[in-house]
């Protein structure tokens, strides 16, 4: 597991209503609401997503790696692989696979495309019992299912998902505002807004919130260089927001944004690249160093009206995907 926690480490809107809402949506002239996969497939997906990752893991083989992942996720995976392929060719002496426990599925039946399901399962982080939840999803009948959102969870902070009377989980839909604190396709701006500006009180304090803008504001300035930020949304077509109805009323959603970050050096210095950063980097850092990060989140909303309600964070992972010198 030491792979996966320093894979993660290094890879440290509302358009349409955003592809990822398909419970009431129509794509491609189809209408009906069937299950998205069967219990079947779904374990063979995360069968067939568990070999391949250890084996592109092991290898740090970037294309091998982009069979089982899509969105964020693939992206997240092809940049952190292809930069450790270049200071380690050999791969990882010490990679320990990983095993995941007997996973539970939770498939809604949604309407047209993409259609997503999550896979739940007991793992392990080094020594720690831990809990994965996988987001698989697939964008047509002939296409395989891959993991667009990964997250790692304690397992007593793994949610409860709701089901409906015949046993399907309950996707996002396209009229959340009515029933949910916060339009789930509205989370990334409104993210992102907050750690440009502190302003809004949507977000529950916290270690991606407001202690990520103390911490900000820490390190903008210092003796030798100057840090900057720059937070946006991600484009609701190539990186859809999905999840899932809670028992509670609420709702579990994954969503992507991008961070940029800038360091520009006084004279007489320049930037220090990390060796991991140097494969990934365009130009030549002389004077300042861009590094553009994915960054993939899983939050809790819950229904509106509650009184006191905040968006709570339960996970979040970064990917270094690019970096400019200049």
């Amino acid at each position: 597991m030491r792979a996966w926690v320093r894979a993660a480490a290094v890879t440290a809107a509302l358009a349409g209503m955003v592809a990822g809402l398909t419970g009431c949506m129509t794509v491609h002239g189809e209408t009906a609401l069937v299950a998205a996969t069967t219990e079947a497939e779904a374990g063979k997906a995360l069968e067939r997503y568990v070999r391949v990752t250890n084996e592109a893991h092991a290898a740090f083989d970037a294309d091998l790696a982009t069979t089982v992942h899509s969105g964020s996720l693939g992206d997240m995976e092809r940049a952190s692989l292809t930069a450790r392929k270049a200071v380690s060719p050999e791969g990882d002496a010490e990679f320990e696979p990983l095993e995941l426990g007997e996973a539970e599925f939770h498939i809604p039946r949604q309407a047209g495309w993409p259609k997503y399901f999550l896979a739940s399962a007991p793992g392990q982080v080094g020594d720690t019992e831990a809990h994965w939840l996988v987001m698989f999803s697939r964008g047509g009948v002939d296409a395989d299912w891959k993991a667009s959102y990964l997250t790692v969870l304690a397992p007593e902070d793994v949610p409860a998902f709701a089901r409906d009377e015949d046993g399907y989980a309950e996707p996002l839909r396209a009229d959340a505002e009515d029933d949910l604190f916060v339009h789930p396709a509205e989370l990334g701006e409104k993210y992102t807004d907050f750690l440009r500006t502190g302003k809004g009180a949507v977000f529950a304090p916290g270690p991606s919130t407001t202690e990520r803008r103390e911490t900000r504001a820490e390190a903008a300035n210092r003796p030798a260089a100057r840090n900057e930020w720059d937070d946006g949304p991600a484009d609701p077509e190539r990186y859809p927001v999905m999840g899932l109805y809670t028992e509670d009323g609420g709702a579990v959603v994954f969503f992507t944004v991008h961070q940029h970050t800038k360091q520009t050096v006084a004279d007489g210095y320049t930037p220090t690249v990390d060796p991991l950063v140097e494969p990934l980097l365009k130009g030549e850092a002389k004077r300042s160093l861009t590094q553009s990060y994915l960054y993939q989140q899983l939050v809790t909303v819950p229904e509106e009206p509650l009184p006191g309600a905040r968006v709570d964070f339960l996970g979040q992972r970064s990917a270094l995907v690019s970096a400019e010198g200049a």
